[in-house]
């Protein structure tokens, strides 16, 4: 499994925040584009997002959908990406010394992705985990006066 951890410098009710803006899907979660709210309310059981991932010259239509929420601890998420399949997102949130441990857990469910999972395909994935990781980070601790794009998003991310 690829599994991550991050010490994010933020209550967990601040972290559950952003999580659960469905507005700021795109912020951290890497090469989404066009995020939406579609069914429910969000991070309701059973809601779901509609978003665009571009992986090159490709754009896949993608939608998730809450399958767990128990605010502000735990958040797991059922990616659809279509005919390339299904992935289990979970996110555990751990109160630690005034901060939050996330724990962030990621593998295939169906299709093509479960077919094809493999170490190599998880240690493929391990520098695209640990920038949502950073990115989100970065949301959670930033700054009201950070500066963001016309658009409201915060400015790319550099590493």
């Amino acid at each position: 499994m690829a599994v991550r951890h991050r010490l994010i410098r933020k209550t967990p009710e601040a972290v559950w925040a952003v999580l659960s803006d469905a507005e700021r899907y795109g912020d951290w979660v890497v090469g989404t584009a066009q995020a939406e709210p579609d069914e429910g309310q969000w991070p309701e059981v059973g809601a779901t997002l509609r978003y665009q991932i571009r992986i090159g010259p490709l754009t896949l239509h993608n939608r998730t959908v809450v399958r767990r929420s128990e605010p502000p601890a735990a958040l797991e998420l059922e990616a659809d990406s279509g005919p390339l399949g299904t992935a289990r997102i979970a996110m555990e949130l751990r109160p630690w010394g005034g901060h939050t441990l996330l724990i962030f857990d990621e593998h295939p469910l169906r299709g093509a992705g479960g077919a094809l999972h493999n170490g190599l395909l998880e240690l493929a994935q391990q520098p695209r985990h640990r920038l949502v990781l950073r990115r989100l980070a970065r949301l959670c601790e930033e700054d009201s006066g950070q500066a963001r794009t016309p658009c409201g998003r915060l400015r790319p991310y550099r590493t």
